[in-house]
């Protein structure tokens, strides 16, 4: 038997306080294409032991990223995370707790988005970082619309080296705010074509450093150009191990800096949840989104944390509030910050030079395979051309047992880049990995 809670009596109610006809005019602006015309085909019921033997079954034909040679990336990124932080945000004074709107009894999960913000900000080599977004590519929406809010314009310039789901999101979250998008062409180095899009209408300039394709770029340069007209410059990252290695967006001139923080503390989780950094300059602090966690002092005189900035729309009347995604993905936040504690600075800059050679590795290996590497300066990810479209090889190469990347194509259709393989090396590679790919590679 099925369980409904509502009776029909309560959802004729519920449909004539809203002035619906009918459960179908709920879903008037879905286009017909994409709803079904009947009922999901799978069975209609079973037992809770046969639900698990079919659902086991099903989890069965996944291969998952350990059980040998992976090369994934594309914006998440396979790491060692330490049973230390699983151990931790376990604790039921970590799991069970939930938005700190009581400080008197929520110090710990304040004082912990503090140090997180403290983290982020060191890191990203900016001023402030708020209590974490909800992942990287809704983060750089909000980072537009700040642009927006910043200096009244609404333009927006997308670099062609932007991962292709953070351009989309953008696109969709900026639409609805009314502004128009410039999404240049993909392009495996884009700085002068950003340059060359930017004019005095233009409210920011979104770049990303080591862009979709692997490449590492400083983008002083960019910035000087977007604030020579009046422009923000957005630089997103999305792999954070990098900020072990590499010149911080704070140092190159960005105004805004948000990344993906998956890498550290989070695994890859079929693609989630994960947890977006976002961080600014303290003249802009009163139009970051999300919230902003600070130290004071009690009536004591003792250290205390409370929410200083909190103008998303949980706290504040929707139409004041600078950001309407309500999760800061705090668990995930939690694990960052352990593991980021773990590691402290020099664990870090260590750890992301092992990620720099293994990928140093990998672009020998495949090249010595006959493929051309495409990417001139990397961290730990690369781009490669294939001898023919890059997702066929991916597949005969998984049915060997090796997960050979990402093909671009997979990320944007419509690039023209169906020959562009995406291979990210990091400190789970092993040398036998990567010796394994190149010789399927030269065998094929």
């Amino acid at each position: 038997m099925r369980y409904l809670p509502l009776t029909a009596d309560d959802r004729a109610e519920m449909l004539g306080v809203i002035g619906a006809p009918d459960i179908d005019a709920l879903f008037a602006d879905v286009p017909s294409a994409a709803r079904l015309p009947g009922p999901v085909d799978l069975p209609r019921h079973a037992g809770e032991l046969e639900v698990e033997r079919e659902l086991a079954g099903l989890a069965a034909l996944n291969r998952a990223a350990g059980a040998g040679p992976f090369f994934c990336g594309a914006g998440a990124y396979r790491h060692h995370v330490p049973a230390t932080v699983d151990h931790i945000i376990q604790r039921s004074e970590f799991l069970t707790s939930y938005t700190p709107y009581q400080p008197e009894i929520a110090q710990g999960t304040l004082q912990v988005l503090f140090e997180f913000q403290t983290q982020v900000a060191g890191l990203t080599g900016m001023d402030v970082a708020n209590a974490s977004m909800y992942d990287g590519s809704t983060a750089c929406s909000e980072a537009v619309l700040m642009a927006k809010r910043v200096n009244r314009r609404g333009k927006a310039v997308l670099s062609g080296g932007l991962h292709p789901h953070y351009a989309a999101t953008t696109q969709t979250i900026a639409h609805a705010e009314g502004m128009e998008i410039v999404r240049l062409p993909a392009a495996i180095d884009a700085e002068a074509a950003v340059i060359d899009a930017i004019d005095d209408q233009t409210a920011c300039v979104v770049v990303q450093t080591p862009n979709v394709f692997g490449v590492v770029t400083d983008v002083t340069k960019i910035a000087e150009a977007a604030h020579a007209r009046g422009a923000l410059l957005i630089v997103v990252t999305t792999e954070a191990v990098s900020f072990g290695l590499l010149k911080s967006p704070g140092e190159m001139g960005a105004d805004i800096a948000v990344a993906e923080g998956q890498s550290i503390g989070n695994a890859l989780n079929y693609g989630g949840p994960y947890v977006g950094l976002f961080a600014t300059r303290e003249k802009l602090v009163r139009q970051m989104p999300g919230r902003l966690c600070g130290e004071t002092v009690d009536a004591d005189g003792q250290r205390g944390y409370v929410l200083t900035l909190s103008t998303r729309e949980q706290h504040i009347r929707r139409e004041k509030a600078t950001s309407n995604i309500c999760t800061n993905s705090g668990l995930c936040a939690l694990a960052f910050t352990i593991h980021m504690t773990l590691l402290g600075g020099t664990g870090l800059q260590q750890l992301a030079r092992i990620n720099h050679a293994r990928a140093r590795e990998l672009a020998r290996a495949v090249a010595g395979a006959g493929l051309e590497v495409l990417t001139p300066r990397f961290f730990n990810e690369i781009a490669v051309r294939t001898k023919g479209p890059a997702a066929p090889l991916v597949e005969r190469l998984a049915a060997q047992g090796i997960l050979a990347g990402v093909p671009f194509s997979r990320l944007d259709p419509h690039a023209g880049l169906d020959d562009v393989l995406l291979l990210a090396a990091t400190e789970t590679t092993t040398s036998d990995d990567i010796a394994a790919l190149a010789a399927a590679l030269k065998a094929l």
